[in-house]
């Protein structure tokens, strides 16, 4: 262990520090965290590009508790702003490991849940703050938060956050922090939406890239099986799920409708342990449902991309994508669930006839073709409902149209035959043209008059 700590003693860390790193079992530092930690602790703005499970937290947690150093004051001097309250929970714990020998006031803020807890916190002093935009743009405007000593500033996730519509959110929060301080913004993927906003945030900053963006991390193995319908998936899903290599697994679905569906279906099979989280869960239930699962105890995760990101759990056997994104970088954040602290894992997608036009843009992204399979003897290859048939060729249209706006496809919208002025004659016959029913009630109608 006295080997690993040097690796990080070279960054000259405080004793406080290298002794929660080394209790914490981190190993030599990653490539992310050799060069962004020196750049962060000089007080450089810093551009990270590192896919998910590579330690980028800790590339910025551990030079801010070193520059925090010990409670001082009421107000804080770092924020931390992330596009989920699963990402916010996760980063907490990561600042609460490297921090355990600090007497360092660390406080999370987000939805879901009231804010009294979050307001008594904060106002009792705080050094370090992690939080959603829009919480924490609401206790502001309330006068709980003051930024004046705010020295640091890191955006977390950031093409996530252009993906959720965060943007206007944080123009707003960088009105009411000091200009003067430290930026520091970390993404996954550097599309170009993220690069006007670092060019926005971030002055003259270092760029840290140790691997091209949207890359996947080698020790996780792809394939992908082409299936007619959703019948053929659930199939093939409940054909895998008797692997007992996939001791846990996360299956992401595109819908909560997918989510509770797929959940319902497995926890009828008992394949083990199955626990559901999305956006209609309550904050207990996610919480719960996902401590249970870093634990060991729950088999199967079934959930939306509302947990591809802030789920940290080194053990993820399989990553099961029932539902192809159509945010092609959540991809790579999906399968960077497993994988993870050098761990091997395996990614297995399903892909319908209206989902494989949005599987070659992610094989683009990522810079790969996937290995196909075939799917195995044993599962049950249904015949496509018409309806689903329909919905396949609607998407299918949409999407050709999108790359040819000139396409007309099989279920483009008829014109409309215009109106026509009608004469009186044409009246008459129309009139005479209704059920003998309408004729005899006019008649009687008549009669009383």
């Amino acid at each position: 262990m006295a080997n690993q700590a040097e690796g990080f003693e070279a960054f000259k860390l405080n004793k406080q520090l290298l002794n929660a790193i080394e209790e914490a079992g981190y190993h030599q530092p990653t490539a992310v965290q050799e060069k962004a930690i020196p750049l962060a602790l000089a007080g450089h703005d810093v551009l990270g590009i590192a896919q998910t499970g590579t330690g980028k937290t800790a590339a910025y947690v551990l030079p801010i508790l070193m520059k925090v150093k010990y409670a001082q004051g009421d107000l804080p001097r770092a924020m931390i702003l992330a596009p989920t309250r699963e990402l916010v929970m996760q980063i907490e714990e990561v600042f609460h490991q490297l921090g355990k020998y600090t007497d360092l006031r660390i406080v999370s803020l987000y939805g879901g849940i009231g804010p009294k807890t979050q307001i008594e916190q904060v106002t009792a002093g705080v050094d370090i703050i992690i939080a959603t935009p829009g919480r924490f743009l609401d206790l502001y405007k309330k006068g709980v938060l003051m930024t004046k000593e705010l020295k640091t500033m890191v955006l977390d996730e950031a093409d996530k956050m252009m993906d959720m519509g965060f943007m206007p959110q944080i123009r707003s929060v960088l009105e009411v922090i000091p200009v003067k301080r430290q930026n520091l913004l970390f993404s996954a993927t550097f599309a170009p939406r993220v690069d006007g906003l670092a060019a926005e945030f971030l002055e003259f900053p270092e760029r840290v890239e140790v691997t091209p963006s949207a890359t996947t991390a080698e020790t996780i193995a792809q394939v992908k099986y082409f299936v007619p319908n959703m019948r053929t998936k659930i199939n093939l899903l409940e054909h895998l799920l008797e692997n007992e290599e996939i001791n846990r697994a996360i299956i992401f679905t595109r819908s909560r409708k997918n989510a509770e569906e797929v959940s319902n279906f497995l926890m009828r099979k008992k394949v083990g342990e199955v626990r559901v989280i999305h956006a209609n869960k309550g904050q207990n239930t996610r919480i719960n449902s996902m401590e249970d699962f870093k634990a060991g105890e729950v088999r199967i995760l079934v959930a939306t991309d509302v947990a591809s990101r802030g789920l940290d759990v080194t053990m993820v056997s399989h990553v099961i994508n029932f539902d192809v994104p159509l945010i092609y970088e959540d991809y790579v954040h999906r399968i960077g669930r497993t994988g993870r602290a050098e761990h091997e894992g395996k990614a297995i997608t399903f892909i319908n006839p209206a989902e494989v036009w949005h599987f070659e843009k992610i094989e683009a992204l990522i810079r790969m073709d996937v290995l196909e399979l075939r799917i195995p003897q044993p599962v049950t290859v249904t015949e496509t409902p018409f309806g689903e048939k329909q919905i396949y060729a609607r998407e299918l249209d949409k999407l050709k149209q999108k790359e040819n706006p000139d396409y007309k496809g099989a279920f483009h919208e008829k014109k409309s035959k215009p109106k026509r002025n009608i004469g009186k004659g044409e009246k008459v016959k129309a009139k005479k043209s209704g059920t003998k029913k309408n004729r005899n009630q006019l008649k009687t109608k008549n009669r009383k008059n």
